[in-house]
Order: C-alpha cells, then sequence, then structure tokens
C-alpha cells in the first residue's frame, strides 16, 4: 500500500513539473504579461482560437470509455455542449476602448502604435523648408536619406458611464524624425510632431451587414512641431470617427474638419489640399500578427497618402518586430506637401488596438 501511494505521489509531482520550452509552445504564452485582467483574457481568447482554428478544431484522443449510460449522463452531456458554444473571445475593439463590464472607469493604456524604427530611408529628402536655416551654416549641411524615427501614444478615460457605453478620454501622441546618422551635423531632431486630443466615445453595439458598428468617437485634435517661422507647422480639428469590426478584422473611419485660424496665423493654410478631409484604418490580426493600411486624401487635389505596417508577435518580452511603408504627403506636419516614399524597421509594443 505504500509502495502504490509513493508511486501516486510521484506520478503527480512528475507531471506537475514543468518541462522546460513547453510554455513557450503553450497557445496565450505571451498573455501572461499583461496586467489589465480583461485585456489579459482577450489575448488567451485570440490565442487559443487561433491555435483551434489552425489545427482544424479539437480532436477526440479516442473512442470513450466503457461504461454505464442513462439519463444522468445524457444530461451531463447535453449540459457540457450547450455552455461549450458560449465562451467566445469578446471583441477587439471592447477589449481596446474599456467598453467590457470589468474594465476600470478611469485608466490609461497605449493608444496608436508605441515604435522606434532604427532605420527609416526616404526617396526624397524635404531640404526646402530648411533652406533659410542652412543658409546660416556652411555648405556641407543637410540632410540623410536614413534617419531613425519613434512614436509614443498614450491613451486615458477620465469618466464612464455605469455600463461602460459611454466615457470622455484624452490622448496623446509624439513622433519624432531624428537624423541620428547625421553626424557631421550633431545629429539632430528634424521634426517633431505633437499631438493631444480630448473626445468622447460611444459603443453602438449595432450589426451592419455582418460588420459590428462597436465605436463612435467624437472631439478635438491639435496638431503641430512646435516650432517657430519659418519652420512652424499646425492644424486644429473636430472629428468623428466609426470603429466596425468582424472578428479579427477591424475597419476604422474618421473624418475631420479643420477649425481655420485667422490668416495671419496660418502657417500652413493649404494643408487640407494634401490631408483631405478624413481617413480610412483597417486592422486584421492573424495568428499574433497584425496587418494595418491607412489611407487619406483629397479627392478634388487628387493628393493623399497610403501606410502599410507589419508587427510581428512578441518575440522579446512585450516587444514585436514592426516594418513601416508609407507613400504620400504628410508623413509629418513639416512634410504635409511633399511628396515622398519612406519604409522603416524597428520594434513596437502595440499594434493600433
Amino acid at each position: 500500500m505504500r509502495r502504490r501511494a509513493a508511486g501516486a505521489a510521484g506520478a503527480i509531482f512528475v507531471a506537475a513539473t514543468p518541462i522546460p520550452g513547453v510554455a513557450a509552445n503553450v497557445a496565450g504564452a505571451e498573455c501572461l504579461s499583461i496586467t489589465e485582467r480583461s485585456a489579459r483574457l482577450a489575448c488567451f481568447d485570440r490565442a487559443v482560437g487561433d491555435a483551434a482554428r489552425a489545427t482544424g478544431g479539437v480532436e477526440a484522443a479516442g473512442p470513450a470509455p466503457a461504461g454505464p449510460t442513462g439519463p444522468a449522463t445524457a444530461s451531463a452531456t447535453t449540459a457540457t455542449a450547450a455552455i461549450a458554444p458560449q465562451t467566445a473571445a469578446p471583441s477587439m475593439i471592447d477589449t481596446a476602448w474599456g467598453f467590457l463590464p470589468d474594465s476600470r472607469p478611469a485608466y490609461v493604456r497605449l493608444y496608436q502604435p508605441n515604435y522606434l524604427l532604427f532605420a527609416r530611408y526616404t526617396t526624397d529628402v524635404n531640404r526646402g523648408p530648411y533652406e533659410p536655416l542652412f543658409d546660416a551654416f556652411a555648405d556641407e549641411y543637410d540632410f540623410e536619406h536614413v534617419e531613425a524615427a519613434f512614436q509614443i501614444s498614450f491613451k486615458g478615460r477620465l469618466a464612464t458611464t455605469h455600463d461602460h457605453r459611454w466615457g470622455l478620454w484624452f490622448a496623446y501622441t509624439q513622433q519624432s524624425q531624428w537624423q541620428v546618422y547625421s553626424g557631421d551635423i550633431s545629429r539632430p531632431f528634424r521634426e517633431t510632431n505633437y499631438m493631444p486630443e480630448l473626445f468622447g466615445s460611444f459603443r453602438p453595439g449595432v450589426d451592419l451587414g455582418g460588420f459590428k458598428f462597436n465605436l463612435l468617437n467624437f472631439g478635438y485634435t491639435h496638431q503641430s512641431n512646435g516650432r517657430a517661422d519659418p519652420i512652424s507647422r499646425s492644424w486644429d480639428r473636430v472629428f468623428v470617427e466609426g470603429g466596425f469590426e468582424k472578428q479579427d478584422l477591424a475597419l476604422f473611419v474618421r473624418a475631420w474638419a479643420r477649425i481655420k485660424p485667422p490668416d495671419y496665423e496660418d502657417d500652413n493654410p493649404d494643408i487640407m489640399d494634401y490631408m483631405g478631409y478624413g481617413q480610412v484604418n483597417a486592422l486584421y490580426r492573424w495568428r499574433g500578427n497584425s496587418f494595418a493600411l491607412m489611407g487619406r486624401g483629397n479627392l478634388g487635389t487628387g493628393k493623399g497618402a497610403a501606410q502599410f505596417s507589419w508587427t510581428s508577435r512578441p518575440i522579446l518580452g512585450p516587444l514585436r518586430a514592426y516594418f513601416q511603408l508609407f507613400s504620400g504627403y504628410g508623413e509629418s506636419m513639416i512634410d504635409y506637401n511633399w511628396n515622398q516614399t519612406t519604409f522603416g524597421i524597428g520594434v513596437t509594443l502595440n499594434d493600433q488596438l
């Protein structure tokens, strides 16, 4: 009897002992570092769902063991079958915008992608706005085609209703282009843009042809480069944005109207000719990767821009590989009327959700 007890205890110990390398292959292992409960559960649900789809579902390990059958067994089986389909992953929008019932009323989280591009190459360097400054220095003062770029972005919910369908938010996004490889000109920051936002959010929860209309944002945005003339650029807007999703695909449509300043304060009066009146963003998640596409423009002038980005699954802690390709006008405020194509590679903490 003692031998049997010792053998059973040993078997339990072996089964409970972690095996090196197994955790890394378990679906959802990358979700363990997420502190927010609802976001962590959503991450696990997506990971398990991806794993199930990749294997074609869960297959039985073998025939069921023989044993008595009867009403009790049939009832238990029926109850289990009824419960299983109800465990569905929460929507991407509900998770990102705090619409889940257990989300905190007030909190701060990441917003737009927080990335660092180690190298970003442009096909055409925009030197024009800086010519008055270049004239004050030696003739060799110039920008390189390759620079670094990074973006910091976060949002916070200030207040919400009891059912979390309404919320008041603030957000801040800062993007910088850094001539870190231009040692002969002291590696300056070529451009930095600052964008604070204040807006309300609402969850309509309406079905539209297979998509769910789960987000409605409306508010105010200011964007500027914080510079003095002759390279000062800025604009203020009011906007409305709708968010739609279907499983792993999310679409965001944003329209805006410029708050025009007095003519003597307007650094870029023709900015709407290049930036247009709105933009569309699409995000698709597949096996831990995210693929995003942005498009905007002015149909009247035929000018606009498009951007594609890829975000990998986590490769080192929360860090993910990140690739960005941009073509058109307005990659930054100083470049709002400059047409170029750029591509860069680096790392990011998050995608746009």
